[in-house]
C-alpha cells in the first residue's frame, strides 16, 4: 500500500528500531555506542514493554539451579543497577520454579528506560505506529502513523523489528510462523496489582502452597469461576503490595481486531473475579483491593519469524552451545497452555542438570533479509524453544547483540547475515555480555543486586 502522498513529516536515520520493550530499548543503548544515528519508534507514550506495560520481575538473569549462576550481562546490567541505585528492586527468591527474580518498581522502569535512551542520544518517536513497509536497494523506508501529524516516513539503513508481534517483518514480506498454525497458542494475561495486603499474615497460614490449594478447591467446587487451578501472586517492592499473574485467556486471536478485543475485556473479568477469591479465601487478603491492572493484556506469542536458524526444544534441551551464540539461556520450557480437561494451566519442562544453551545469531537475523534483525518474542525459534527463551534478561541480550551487529555491519559495509562473528562476540564481551557458563555460583542470598 502506497502512503507517499499523504506524508507529512520524512526522516532519516542510520539504524531504526522498531519497538520500545526490553528487546528494542536496550538495542537502542547498545547500537547508540557506535557512530550512527539511532531512531526508535513505540506506539504507547512510554518505553520497556512487557517490562513496565504488565510485569515487575525481571527472569532468566539466573539459572533455576540449586546453585545458581548468573549468565546475563552488560547493558541488562546497567538496567538493574541504575534501578538499585534508586533502592527499587530487590532479589526475589525461586518461588514459582523460573529461578530468582530481579523484582523492581515498573513505574520507576519507565524513568530509567527514557533517561538511559535519552543519555545515549537515540531518537524518540513515540504514539506512532508501523502501517507500511517499502523497501528500495540498500534502505528501507518505513511509514508511521502518528494521530496528530498523520503519515510520517523514516528511511534507514539498518533495521531492527523489536516490535513483538513481528510487525516490520510482516510488512516487508519476510517469512514467519504464525501462534497457533502447529501448536496451540501459548494464553494471554492480564496481570493486576493489590494493596493493603498482610504478607506475615499471609504467610503465617501458608504462603505459597496455601494459596495453591485454596485456588484449585474453589475451581473444584466452582465456588468461584477461576480460570485455572493454580497461579502466582508475589510480593512487590513498594510495600504491601502484590503482583499477580493468575489470569488465563484462551481461544482468543490476539492478531485479529475483535480477538483482541474480546481479550481485553475478559481479562478485566476475571481479574476482579479473582480479587473476589482473594479477599474472601485467603489470609491476609482481606482489605486488599485492585489498584491497578496491566496497560494492556500480555501477549506470550503472535508471529516467530524464520530466521537463519532456528532454536528448537532439542537445542534447549540439549543444553547445546553454538560457534555463534550471542547468549546463554538456562531457563525451563514455561508453557502456558491450555489443558485437556478446558483448564489453562502451565507446562514446566527443565535444561537437565541446571544447565544452559546457547542462543546462536542466526535465530536473529530473518531469511531473505540483509539489512534486518529480528529480537524479542518474535524471534527465530519454535513454540516449545520460544516458551523457554522468552525471559526479559535473554530479551535485552537479543536487542544488545543485534544493536553491537548493526554498528557492525555499518562499519564493514557487509549485510546482516555476514558480519564477523568473532568480532561480535568480543564486542559483546567487552560490554559485559555473559557467553560461556561461569563456575561462580551467584551470589543471591541478599536483597539487592549483585554486579558481577
Amino acid at each position: 500500500m502506497k502512503f507517499t502522498s499523504a506524508i507529512t513529516k520524512a526522516f532519516q536515520t542510520d539504524i531504526l528500531i522498531i519497538g520500545s520493550g526490553s528487546a528494542g530499548a536496550t538495542a537502542a543503548i547498545a547500537a547508540s555506542r557506535g557512530k550512527y544515528k539511532v531512531s526508535l519508534v513505540e506506539r504507547y507514550g512510554f518505553p520497556g514493554g512487557t517490562s513496565t506495560q504488565m510485569l515487575d520481575t525481571f527472569y532468566g538473569f539466573f539459572t533455576p539451579s540449586e546453585e545458581a549462576r548468573k549468565i546475563v550481562g552488560g547493558i541488562p546490567d546497567k538496567i538493574v543497577n541504575t534501578l538499585n541505585n534508586s533502592g527499587d528492586i530487590f532479589l526475589r527468591p525461586n518461588t514459582y520454579g523460573a529461578g530468582t527474580g530481579v523484582n523492581y518498581n515498573p513505574e520507576k522502569l519507565k524513568l530509567v528506560w527514557d533517561n538511559l535512551l535519552i543519555e545515549s542520544r537515540v531518537q524518540l518517536y513515540y504514539h506512532s505506529t508501523l502501517v507500511s513497509v517499502e523497501s528500495t536497494g540498500e534502505t528501507s523506508t518505513c511509514i508511521f502513523f502518528h494521530k496528530g501529524i498523520g503519515f510520517f516516513s523514516i528511511t534507514a539503513k539498518r533495521i531492527i523489528d523489536a516490535s513483538g508481534d513481528a510487525d516490520y517483518c510482516h510488512c516487508a514480506d519476510l517469512p514467519y510462523e504464525r501462534a497457533g498454525e502447529k501448536e496451540p497458542a501459548q494464553s494471554m494475561t492480564t496481570t493486576f496489582r493489590m494493596s493493603n495486603v498482610e504478607h506475615q499474615e499471609y504467610e503465617m497460614a501458608g504462603g505459597k502452597k496455601m494459596l495453591k490449594e485454596r485456588m484449585a478447591e474453589v475451581y473444584e467446587n466452582g465456588t468461584y469461576p477461576l480460570p485455572r487451578k493454580e497461579g502466582s501472586a508475589h510480593e512487590m517492592c513498594q510495600a504491601k503490595c502484590v503482583s499477580t499473574v493468575a489470569v488465563k485467556v484462551v481461544d482468543l486471536d490476539p492478531l485479529d481486531v475483535e480477538g483482541i478485543t474480546k481479550a481485553e475485556i475478559e481479562g478485566r473479568r476475571q481479574s476482579f473475579i479473582f480479587e473476589d477469591f482473594f479477599r474472601s479465601e485467603i489470609p491476609g487478603y482481606q482489605n486488599a483491593k485492585i489498584i491497578g491492572l496491566s496497560h494492556q493484556i500480555g501477549i506470550r506469542e503472535t508471529r516467530r519469524v524464520y530466521g537463519n536458524y532456528r532454536l528448537t526444544k532439542a537445542d534447549c534441551m540439549a543444553a547445546k552451545t553454538f560457534d555463534d551464540q550471542i547468549l546463554l539461556c538456562g531457563a525451563p520450557i514455561e508453557d502456558h497452555r491450555k489443558s485437556n480437561d478446558g483448564s489453562s494451566e502451565t507446562y514446566w519442562q527443565y535444561v537437565p542438570k541446571g544447565g544452559v544453551y546457547g542462543v546462536p545469531y542466526g535465530t536473529i537475523v530473518p531469511k531473505k533479509s540483509y539489512n534486518t534483525w529480528v529480537v524479542g518474542r518474535c524471534f527465530s525459534a519454535t513454540h516449545d524453544a520460544h516458551a523457554s527463551c522468552r525471559s526479559m534478561a535473554q530479551t535485552m541480550s537479543m536487542g544488545q547483540a543485534a544493536g553491537v551487529a548493526a554498528v557492525l555491519s555499518l562499519d564493514s559495509d557487509l549485510d546482516a547475515k555476514n558480519i564477523n562473528i568473532k568480532q561480535l562476540q568480543d564486542s559483546l564481551i567487552e560490554l559485559g555480555a555473559i557467553l560461556q557458563m561461569p563456575d561462580k555460583i551467584a551470589d543471591i542470598s541478599r536483597e539487592g543486586w549483585v554486579n558481577n
